[in-house]
């Protein structure tokens, strides 16, 4: 069985399990992401307590993922304030960085799947 692309960084601060990542603050750390950052990917089941643990990301596939809002299937997701996956809906010009799509519908604090895919997009 492939279970995809992981790779496992340094933490650049507390990261809970099934969040979203972002580029941290140098070569081979990540940083829980928030509202516009550039993503890289989604933390397995198993998250990083605090600032120079380590932790596994999944870079590809369909991984799990918590959502903080209505996510319908089929939906480009980006990150809220806390890690978690949002649909994305950048304004008219704007650009929004992505994750990927959603594989499944959910809300609130409900583990969904999303194809990592990430990319920006433009409203």
């Amino acid at each position: 069985m492939h279970v995809g692309l992981i790779k496992n960084f340094t933490a650049d601060g507390p990261i809970g399990k099934r969040r979203l990542v972002t580029f941290g603050s140098a070569e081979g750390r990540v940083a829980l992401a928030y509202i516009g950052a550039v993503l890289l990917g989604t933390t397995a089941i198993r998250g990083a307590a605090g600032t120079g643990e380590r932790i596994d990301v999944c870079l590809d596939h369909i991984r799990e993922v918590e959502f903080g809002g209505t996510v319908a299937y089929g939906d480009p997701l980006t990150s809220d304030a806390n890690g978690r996956a949002i649909k994305a809906a950048p304004g008219a010009g704007a650009s929004l960085p992505i994750i990927g799509r959603a594989m499944s519908a959910g809300g609130l604090g409900v583990i969904g799947h999303v194809l990592i895919q990430p990319a920006t997009l433009r409203g």
